[in-house]
């Protein structure tokens, strides 16, 4: 991603600090918002979400849903577990446990499968979930020709 492209995010939001995924589901706000995810520390921008009011838990209430697993087939959750999918030594290592008796359930391959993505995320909060939706969509707009991004299209 140029760096023209990322000052032009920056101008967007007001932006947290980069975190990792397990420290982000801690400290993220119970407030609507968007969240920015890649991969690695330095990692290329690979991910761009947005959580409503969610019964008062915001975007840690959204992070806190893909860290169970229970989100394994949507959004950020489900880029994820494509991927790892796609790993042929993380499947391998699924596999290893279920031939030793020790299968795993499929919100358990999800939360592996967040680990596996190693994620850091910052966010932005807003004032509700319409405004929310829109600072996304303006990201991903602007993003548009970033062809590592995992969002599908709508």
């Amino acid at each position: 991603m140029s760096k023209s492209t990322l000052e032009v995010l920056r101008a967007l939001a007001d932006w947290s600090p980069w975190v990792p995924f397990a420290a982000a589901r801690e400290t993220a706000p119970r407030l609507p918002g968007v969240y920015l995810a890649r991969e690695g520390a330095d990692g290329e921008l690979v991910y761009v979400g947005m959580a409503g009011e969610r019964s008062g838990a915001g975007i840690r209430g959204r992070l806190t849903r893909y860290a169970s697993g229970k989100a394994i087939a949507s959004g950020l959750g489900e880029a994820a577990f494509d991927r790892a999918l796609a790993d042929p030594a993380w499947l391998r290592m699924r596999l290893a446990e279920a031939e030793a008796g020790r299968p795993k359930r499929a919100a358990q391959w999800g939360k592996l499968a967040l680990e596996h993505a190693d994620l850091h995320l910052c966010w932005s909060v807003t004032a509700d979930e319409l405004a929310a939706r829109a600072l996304e969509q303006t990201i991903i707009g602007t993003l548009q020709a970033h062809s590592g991004l995992w969002n599908r299209r709508r």
